[in-house]
């Protein structure tokens, strides 16, 4: 089972912060967030992930390309090149780091990794968002629901949109701009391959915009709804609200 993540947005809320970074190298505790939600991913065996990439990806890449090097110290023969590292900094994952387009949408980003989703079943979630939820139980869910895609449910700040669920199925899905009260989509989804065919590989190919609105007057659209933390880095105070939660030794994403 694959764990893909949508990491090639602008992250234009970000303001300047985003100019010289994509949002998912933004550091938590000196380290991406896109490490912190990978290592979620991981704590319960899920290591083989698939990174959308888009604006700035290069630095992605460069992170993953140049990991045990950024993660430990090291001695550099500046004769013959030699590099020992003094401790092992390695993870036991499997990273497809795929170039999707720079102004691609979350759909056509989804298509076009297509040929490394090998498996009938499939993880998703986006680049900025951290949780304590429990992935097997949403795997679990997501099975006995036997939807298409199923959504982990959070409790929202306002500026977020809503989803209108009823007795676990996704009804009605409004985008952000709606001033709901209920659950929202919090990422960490898991979906089948049939979805696939429900997407282009048309860079204005989206994911929330049409597709999930089509899904849920279908009734393919399962809710797992998440009893936890949820927290998304949208703006440059939840950048610092995470950050503090790290410094202060209180981050409730740190389940590993």
């Amino acid at each position: 089972m694959k764990v893909v993540i949508l990491a090639g947005g602008l992250g234009t809320r970000l303001g300047e912060r985003s100019i010289d970074i994509p949002k998912p190298m933004v550091p938590i505790g000196g380290r991406p967030i896109l490490w912190h939600i990978m290592r979620i991913y991981a704590r319960y065996g899920f290591k083989d992930f698939v990174l959308c990439l888009g604006y700035k990806g290069e630095l992605i890449k460069d992170y993953f390309l140049q990991y045990q090097a950024r993660n430990s110290d090291c001695t550099v023969d500046l004769a013959n090149g030699e590099i020992t590292y003094h401790h092992d900094a390695r993870a036991d994952w499997t990273v497809t780091l795929a170039d999707t387009g720079l102004s691609t949408r979350k759909g056509g980003r989804i298509k076009r990794i297509e040929p490394y989703l090998t498996d009938s079943t499939n993880l998703l979630t986006y680049g900025d968002g951290v949780a304590d939820v429990d992935i097997p139980a949403l795997i679990a869910h997501h099975k006995k629901m036997g939807k298409m895609v199923t959504l982990t449910g959070v409790a929202p700040p306002a500026r977020f949109g809503a989803l209108t669920v009823e007795e676990d199925l996704v009804t009605a899905y409004e985008e952000k701009g709606q001033a709901g009260e209920g659950l929202i989509n919090g990422g960490f989804m898991v979906f089948e391959r049939a979805l696939l065919s429900r997407l282009s590989g048309d860079a204005a190919c989206d994911l929330e915009y049409g597709i999930f609105e089509e899904l849920a007057e279908e009734r393919e659209i399962a809710v797992y709804r998440h009893p936890g933390r949820w927290a998304c880095m949208d703006h440059e105070r939840d950048v610092a609200h995470l950050e503090s939660l790290w410094r202060t030794g209180k981050p409730f994403w740190k389940v590993w």
